[in-house]
């Protein structure tokens, strides 16, 4: 338990369908083994299609998630129109390996619906080395779990249901066998026109 990154614990799953992303986070908080809260969403909203998580030290996940809601507001502002999820992990990794000699102490996950409709997920470490993927990316404690059991349940071109179906039983049975994750989870569908919370 020396790792300062799993010290809150948490894991979060992005995985694409169809026309639909799910993004996967589970409600624990805790220092060490011991659980201080268990209702407590990793999960961050800019805007109806475009979301992005954290793992790690929580409070570097607070600054950071302040200087990425400052940067959006001036680029939609500047740019009147709202940033492209590619721009927001491009802009995130960017924040990140500018403090990559004083990391922040997160790993990251960025998803969202682009203007021509298609879905986008990203992940990166702790320094901003980007993970682009058209399946799934995980983040957290129980990533390795996580990680082996999507590519086994993993589909290409998934409806919603289904999409959300495997999303949350390959989240579950991951979390299940992690110690930091768990109590449960809540999953956003990401769709070209809603967005859905359910837990």
């Amino acid at each position: 338990m020396s790792d300062i990154s799993t010290h809150y614990g948490g894991s979060i799953l992005a995985m694409i369908g169809k026309d639909h992303i799910a993004l996967v986070n589970d409600k624990r908080l805790g220092t060490g083994p011991i659980t201080v809260n268990t209702s407590f969403s990793k999960i961050y909203q800019l805007n109806s299609k475009l979301l992005f998580g954290f793992t790690g030290l929580y409070s570097d996940s607070q600054i950071l998630f302040k200087k990425i809601r400052k940067n959006y507001n001036l680029f939609v502002l500047e740019h009147n129109r709202e940033m492209e999820p590619k721009e927001l992990s491009n802009m995130i990794s960017y924040i990140l390996y500018t403090k990559r000699l004083q990391p922040y102490y997160v790993t990251c996950i960025v998803c969202g619906i682009s203007s021509d409709n298609t879905p986008f997920i990203s992940g990166m470490d702790c320094i901003g080395a980007k993970d682009d993927s058209n399946e799934f990316v995980t983040a957290g404690t129980a990533s390795k779990n996580l990680f082996g059991l999507c590519e086994a349940l993993f589909e290409p071109g998934m409806d919603e249901d289904t999409l959300f179906v495997t999303a949350v039983q390959a989240f579950l049975n991951s979390v299940d066998r992690d110690a930091l994750s768990g109590w449960g989870c809540e999953c956003f569908i990401v769709g070209k026109n809603e967005l859905k919370k359910k837990r």
